[in-house]
């Protein structure tokens, strides 16, 4: 599994409060758990297993803050939701928006796929795309910013 998505999934988990969260992608399976004293995370492949833990007694390290970039000028467009960002329908499709497009409120900007799920997400206000955030096909946290609206 990639370490951004694990990192995301481990995030998600400490800011949520749930106390444990299982994901399995192909013949990868992740359990992170949350109170149970040493235990980051287990990893767990279909034909053995590998468990990701602390040493007895001390706390997991925690991951290094990223550096805040400056605030974009202009109305933000948050995500609503963790997933995978996508700027078009389909690949090789046409984007939703390009720089310098006006929107209009409740028009879609983009997709994200959450779950086997794809999320139209739309404008909520009217503007012009002044920046695009994000890369198609990357990983999204709840809140992030997407698009920069003037």
């Amino acid at each position: 599994m990639d370490l951004r998505k694990l990192k995301t999934l481990i995030d998600l988990v400490q800011q949520s409060g749930i106390a444990e969260l299982e994901i399995t992608e192909g013949e990868e399976k992740v359990r992170i758990s949350r109170g149970m004293p040493g235990m980051v995370a287990q990893s767990m492949p279909q034909q053995g297993t590998a468990y990701v833990t602390a040493p007895a007694g001390q706390p997991a390290p925690e991951p290094a803050a990223p550096a805040e970039p400056a605030a974009p000028e202009g109305h933000v467009v948050k995500s609503p939701m963790v997933g995978t960002f996508y700027r078009s329908a389909a690949p090789g499709s046409k984007p939703f928006v390009e720089l310098g497009q006006a929107v209009k409120s409740g028009e879609t900007v983009c997709i994200i796929e959450a779950m086997k799920l794809l999320n139209e997400i739309e404008a909520d206000q009217d503007g012009v795309v002044k920046e695009i955030l994000v890369e198609n096909g990357e990983p999204v946290e709840y809140g992030q910013p997407l698009f920069v609206l003037a």
